[in-house]
């Protein structure tokens, strides 16, 4: 089942974008991050397949903003263990990425972070009910942003959202690009959103970013955070 988004963007954009959406499982509530003028249908969790390194393949796809290219998937370096760290204006965020179990997503997170794309930018979006994430990864701060490309969904089988989750937000079933969420608390949701890191430095970061709240531009405990969360850099360490 499907429902239409009950929110309008904060910018409108000339190009035809689409809708990066959360979904709460145990309602029909669309906690959309919208992109577009246009209105999508958020996703369902069907039909979203799990990706392999056979199937890796980046897509060229619109929004190209702060465009830096279009990665080409490097099997032996997608491999590579590694942990990201952002450094906000409310504090570090450390997670360890997920590379045997996202190897596309986590490989594409690695290129952007390596080609400073996070950097500057800041986290648009916090919920405070019914799913507990704040979403980051939109260059242009509106919700609106994408990278140039998109990927297909991986680690989806029995997938679940506790807090220190990172996963990607999407726009329907293979339609990743860069923007991401952190989970805050635990949350549940349908299985249609690549988990492709865990929190292991800064989650009382989240927590405190949460405790500060929210605008509720788009709907009751949906909108933009008080505590602004500006990214000044990410930070690609082995581990």
């Amino acid at each position: 089942m499907t429902t239409k988004p009950s929110i309008t963007p904060r910018k409108a954009r000339h190009v035809k974008r689409k809708h990066w959406a959360l979904l709460a499982a145990a309602t029909t509530l669309p906690l959309v991050a919208s992109t577009g003028t246009a209105a999508a249908e958020t996703p369902s969790a069907t039909g979203s397949g799990a990706a392999t390194s056979a199937t890796c393949t980046y897509t060229p796809a619109v929004p190209a903003d702060n465009f830096k290219g279009i990665p080409v998937f490097d099997a032996k370096k997608a491999a590579k263990p590694y942990s990201a760290t952002l450094k906000t204006s409310q504090g570090a965020i450390t997670f360890k990425a997920l590379t045997a179990e996202a190897p596309c997503t986590t490989f594409s997170f690695r290129f952007l972070a390596e080609h400073d794309y996070f950097d500057h930018s800041h986290c648009h979006r916090l919920t405070t009910q019914r799913i507990f994430v704040l979403q980051c990864g939109d260059p242009t701060g509106t919700g609106s942003g994408g990278p140039g490309y998109s990927f297909p969904d991986e680690n989806l089988t029995g997938a679940t959202y506790p807090a220190g989750t990172v996963a990607m937000a999407n726009a329907g079933p293979n339609t990743n690009g860069s923007q991401f969420f952190f989970v805050w608390k635990d949350t549940k949701l349908s299985p249609a959103y690549t988990p492709f890191g865990r929190v292991t430095a800064g989650l009382d970061v989240l927590q405190k970013i949460a405790a500060g709240g929210e605008d509720d531009q788009n709907n009751p405990g949906d909108g933009f955070p008080t505590l602004p969360v500006n990214i000044r850099n990410v930070k690609i360490s082995s581990r």
